[in-house]
């Protein structure tokens, strides 16, 4: 599928103001919020506490990279329930737009080198996001069941990228079925999340940081009661069309002569 989202255009000094201005401030927000939630971490033993701490470092990425986000779909989830996410993923700033935007508790799943990286990897931990170990087959799925369980045990949500890694093309890509399986398994519904925009802020491979608005589109929450594993690849192409689908609606719209 042809995303036609174009690779944001060299401005002049991007790259010189990236790396002296943009990136010094990431990294002392990180610090900053990375050493609070250690702190917090001593006497938070759901992990809430110090998820309110990574929303504010991820509200305060986009602040700091000048990224306005807009969500639709909202109305779509409950607060108070527990649900699977699964979302394209385009940049490192997709999790932070999730994260500072949808307003329940969940964790999520990350590359297990994630959580090698200083502060960060100890701010994951800490939060109890979900290290996954791709070169080992048979822990990543006692990794999903782990999810599952965390989804019961601490009535939260679980953030997942189905693609697997940054879409390269912008495109987007086959989903892999751990979405599916997590939601099955904790019998909750899956929930299609479509991000529009990242790219454009912060490409894969580069180190220039552009100001965009980005959107976040709430699909519609898919059941899974009654479901079995077996069931997982058909869910896996309903959670796959829905995102597709908000995808298309949007290049169209940008497309269209109405947008110019």
């Amino acid at each position: 599928m042809k995303s036609h989202i174009n690779h944001p255009e060299k401005r002049p000094l991007a790259l010189i103001w990236s790396l002296i201005f943009i990136a010094p401030l990431i990294v002392l927000s990180t610090t900053i919020f990375g050493l609070a939630s250690a702190v917090t971490a001593l006497f938070d033993r759901q992990g809430n506490v110090v998820m309110n701490i990574a929303r504010a470092w991820a509200g305060s990425l986009l602040m700091i990279t000048r990224v306005h986000v807009r969500v639709e779909g909202l109305e779509n989830i409950d607060a108070n329930a527990s649900y699977v996410f699964c979302s394209n993923h385009l940049s490192y700033m997709d999790t932070p737009v999730v994260l500072s935007h949808i307003p329940v508790h969940f964790r999520f799943l990350a590359k297990k080198g994630l959580f090698q990286i200083p502060l960060l990897g100890t701010h994951l931990s800490q939060a109890g996001h979900i290290p996954v170990p791709r070169e080992d087959p048979r822990a990543a799925v006692k990794t999903l069941s782990k999810a599952a369980e965390i989804i019961h045990q601490r009535h939260v949500s679980v953030l997942i990228f189905p693609e697997g890694g940054r879409s390269e093309d912008g495109e987007l890509h086959p989903f892999k079925e751990g979405a599916a399986y997590i939601a099955i398994k904790a019998q909750v519904p899956l929930v299609p999340i479509a991000l529009i925009g990242t790219r454009e802020v912060l490409p894969m491979g580069s180190i220039e940081f552009h100001s965009a608005e980005v959107r976040l589109c709430i699909g519609d929450p898919v059941p899974t009661e009654g479901l079995t594993l077996r069931d997982r690849q058909e869910l896996t192409e309903v959670a796959y069309q829905q995102i597709a689908g908000m995808l298309g609606n949007h290049f169209a719209r940008s497309s269209s002569p109405a947008n110019g």
